[in-house]
């Protein structure tokens, strides 16, 4: 049954919700920038990771077009948390606006995935957020409307700015990946493994193996999963994290043709903003000291439930809980944010990480 709220509008509850129809896209689906910034760490082993690496970063696309810009308005830029008695001064965080877009002939496209990875001051966490594309939000001197509809009305720099609307936080950098790309990524690493919480279609519940088509096929159903659309982006973010997990093993690191074969690939298949050069992923991927898989923490933005608008399906933001996670993001406090409310959101909407 719905739930009526303050505005006027029917909520439903996750078993009602019921997502339009619409055409099939490709699944617009991102892998985050550090993929590339782990393994750089090897450069220093031989010199074949160096020059490997190198013609790596050469051969990453730069598109101006993603590099947010600034307006009247625009959130200022994060400070480093304040240091604590004797310690140095540390380094702001990072925030990566990760978005894949589905564009056909004629269609200015959609951003059909859309995460933000926040990457901690102290280099030690990774947080893949997820903001599904049905939330209903303000799109800059457009109204109201569903977030992913802000590719369509203008691109990435629109999209950034929604998001930056929205949280009244400063996205840093913009990364997309392609989903030709995705398939041959989860080729290159050999595949990778994850835990399915639920039996549909195409996937029994428990571990699943994903490479190439299949893991495309993954985490492009929704349509059988009890949560929608909510299930697909987590989907995608327990594959970004097992992929990751993959590149820090050392099957990938310490053998030379997985390395030149999964790094050619991660350059090959992105595009990234042009201020993203060789030398800012370089000193970022050597300050980085993610050393596993626990320490990529994977959510997605808050909800409140599901409302119909206009004959839309969307998803109604919490807004309190969003201004908690902004808060959060600038204050370089995702640590503790995590802590209160990462499980607790995964069990709510019966959605479980890999089991070690």
């Amino acid at each position: 049954m719905g739930r009526a709220i303050d505005d006027g509008l029917e909520v439903f509850e996750d078993d009602d919700y019921q997502a339009e129809p619409r055409r099939r896209r490709g699944p617009g689906f991102v892998l985050l920038m550090l993929s590339v910034g782990v393994l750089v760490i090897a450069l220093g082993v031989v010199g074949f990771y160096a020059a490997r690496g190198l013609l790596a970063l050469n051969s990453i696309d730069r598109d101006e077009s993603l590099t947010p810009t600034d307006y009247t308005g625009r959130p200022a830029l994060t400070k480093p948390k304040a240091p604590v008695g004797d310690e140095e001064p540390g380094k702001p965080p990072v925030n990566f606006v990760l978005m894949g877009a589905d564009t056909t002939e004629g269609d200015a496209g959609r951003s059909d995935s859309l995460m933000v990875a926040h990457v901690t001051g102290d280099r030690q966490a990774v947080y893949l957020i997820s903001f599904p594309r049905d939330m209903w939000v303000e799109i800059p001197g457009r109204g109201e409307g569903k977030i992913n509809w802000a590719y369509a009305f203008g691109g990435p720099q629109l999209t950034v700015r929604t998001l930056e609307q929205m949280t009244g936080v400063r996205m840093d950098h913009t990364v997309s990946i392609d989903f030709d790309g995705f398939m041959r990524l989860t080729d290159a690493v050999g595949g990778v493994t994850v835990y399915n919480p639920w039996d549909s279609n195409q996937f029994a519940k428990g571990e699943v193996d994903l490479q190439g088509e299949r893991a495309l096929a993954y985490v492009r159903e929704r349509y059988d999963l009890p949560n929608g659309d909510l299930d697909r982006a987590f989907r995608q973010r327990t594959v970004v994290k097992a992929i990751i997990r993959k590149l820090l093993t050392p099957e990938t690191i310490a053998n030379p043709v997985t390395f030149s074969n999964v790094i050619g690939q991660v350059a090959d298949t992105m595009t990234v903003d042009d201020q993203m050069t060789n030398r800012y992923v370089t000193e970022l991927a050597l300050s980085m000291r993610i050393t596993s898989g626990e320490s990529i923490g994977l959510m997605q933005a808050p909800i409140e439930g599901f409302a119909t608008i206009g004959g839309q399906a969307v998803d109604v933001v919490d807004w309190d809980g969003v201004a908690e996670l902004s808060g959060a993001l600038s204050g370089d406090t995702m640590d503790e944010y995590y802590a209160k409310h990462g499980n607790a959101q995964q069990i709510e909407l019966g959605q479980v990480e890999p089991p070690e």
